[in-house]
């Protein structure tokens, strides 16, 4: 008998059916993967076996041990042993590590609560997941890795038994996300299961035991790890066979539409300190140059520097189509020049969540679709519907929000929103970060039709795969110095980490 089954699980929304008989076990000790993309019915799975959607809201049954569960909320599948650690992190910044472990619960005599107490269950909290920290250490000063590490320390403190997993290791850097990856194996030998969602399907290859793939609210297969390559679960996934993960655009460099020289950038809290040292290359019409690196490298600040959004002072020329010129002192000037920026964090630097699909299109175009100080939205909304259809964004329409649309389309919206500016050359800084494999594809095939029309484009991505699969030319930055520059061919993947590795003077 497996420790917890989902039999049939059916779900709709406003007539629209989200899970379609999705069956699913987990046996005790057991880390069991969750796949598919965004949309496919992963949250609403485990916000089922969650609690979140009270029993009587969905269709089937879940069995912990053979017995029926009736959650009427999250508090009932936690006293059960359930515990979901989502993506979002559910920590009080301002509060310490022991406030936040025993949020809630704190033990207390005659309505005093006992701090001593608080610390010494904090510390035992602490101890379980490897953490050496003080309890009294304000959340706030601790880097994401840890607070996921916190979260979890929470969860086993109220004696959970099965781990929900979503997206674990989304913002943490490598080492952290080793250090995670690690502790659930540990965990695992104690008896604890887990639940585990991912984009990262190298991840999953390393810690599932057994992988499902949901697919358009169905269960459509269920597998020992060993027996599913990489490539078998992106097909179930997609639906079809997917053959080139990484489809390097066929393009001929051309002519170089911007050069840089030596560029500079200082660390705005330590003058004097520099985050990019001594960078020069070229951009080339129609090719793709990869700026590798690990985390600190340099990457974000070198493409945020050269689009004028610096925070440290810049130092070094520019050559643009042979004119020289220093760098950029704003954004907006770096648009006049015909450069653009997809950034990192979308929702936080791209988009405006809470806006209309087209209100986010034109937010770069505005000075070219206003006349006398009144927006044109007929020019406005059929340029906006072009950028759509060109972009395959799945949306029932122009006015729709944006943060009603999933993951990959808003990523889509992101790029067309620079499009509509005509960029000659396009910097794009993990363009594919949190994102599932299906929408992955369409972006990359967006990237070489690009590519095809001329445009210049400087990609920094952390998944080393992506990043020597697309790219033309590879740069490696290391503390923000050159240390390698490369041709594709030659690019390996011990050349480049060799060369981000290197020690710097």
């Amino acid at each position: 008998m497996p420790l917890l089954e989902l039999k049939d699980i059916t779900k709709d929304f406003s007539g629209v059916r989200a899970l379609d008989g999705v069956s699913f076990t987990l046996e005790k000790g057991e880390i069991h993967a969750l796949c598919g993309e965004n949309g496919a019915g992963k949250s609403t799975l485990i916000k089922i076996l969650c609690g979140y959607y009270p029993h009587g809201s969905y269709g089937g049954e879940v069995l912990l041990e053979g017995e029926p569960l009736r959650f009427k909320d999250l508090h009932d599948s936690e006293e059960k042993g359930i515990s979901l650690i989502a993506q979002e992190l559910a920590l009080v910044p301002e509060l310490s590590v022991a406030e936040n472990l025993l949020l809630g619960r704190a033990p207390s005599r005659l309505g005093f609560i006992q701090w001593d107490k608080v610390r010494e269950e904090a510390s035992k909290a602490l101890e379980m997941v490897g953490l050496d920290l003080s309890p009294d250490e304000p959340v706030k000063e601790l880097g994401v890795g840890q607070q996921q590490m916190i979260e979890i320390a929470k969860a086993l403190s109220k004696k959970a038994g099965i781990l929900v997993l979503d997206e674990p290791t989304a913002a943490l850097t490598e080492a952290d996300s080793q250090r995670l990856l690690d502790l659930l194996r540990q965990l695992k030998a104690q008896g604890v299961s887990c639940i585990y969602i991912s984009h990262r399907l190298e991840e999953v290859g390393r810690i599932a035991d057994r992988v499902t793939v949901l697919r358009d609210g169905k269960s459509i297969v269920t597998r020992k790890n060993k027996d599913l390559s990489r490539e078998r679960i992106i097909s179930h996934m997609v639906g079809r066979e997917v053959k080139d993960l990484y489809p390097r655009p066929r393009t001929q460099a051309g002519g170089t539409l911007m050069a840089v020289k030596d560029l500079t950038v200082e660390d705005p809290a330590n003058p004097g300190r520099f985050v990019v040292k001594d960078v020069s290359f070229e951009v080339r019409r129609g090719e793709i140059l990869g700026i590798a690196g690990l985390m600190g490298a340099g990457r974000t600040a070198l493409l945020s520097s050269l689009f004028g959004a610096s925070r440290g002072k810049v130092g070094g020329l520019l050559d643009i189509e042979g004119r020289l010129r220093p760098p950029f002192r704003s954004p907006q000037e770096a648009i006049q020049a015909g450069v653009a920026l997809v950034s990192e964090d979308r929702k936080k630097y791209g988009l405006v969540l809470e806006s209309s699909v087209k209100e986010n299109l034109i937010l770069s175009s505005l000075r070219r679709l206003t006349h006398r100080g009144f927006l044109d939205h007929v020019q406005a909304e059929e340029e906006c519907g072009q950028q759509v259809s060109a972009m395959r964004v799945k949306t029932p329409g122009l006015s729709v929000w944006l943060n009603k649309l999933s993951g990959g389309n808003q990523q889509k919206v992101v790029l067309g929103k620079w499009l509509m500016t005509s960029p000659k050359v396009l910097f794009l800084d993990e363009p594919t970060r949190g994102i599932d494999v299906g929408a992955k594809a369409e972006i990359y095939e967006l990237i070489g039709k690009l590519c095809a029309t001329g445009i210049g484009i400087v990609m920094v991505s952390s998944d080393l795969p992506e990043l020597l699969g697309l790219s033309h030319r590879v740069l490696v930055l290391n503390q923000g110095r050159p240390t390698a520059a490369m041709d594709w061919r030659e690019a390996t993947p011990e050349k480049v980490m060799a060369a981000a590795a290197l020690r710097t003077s």
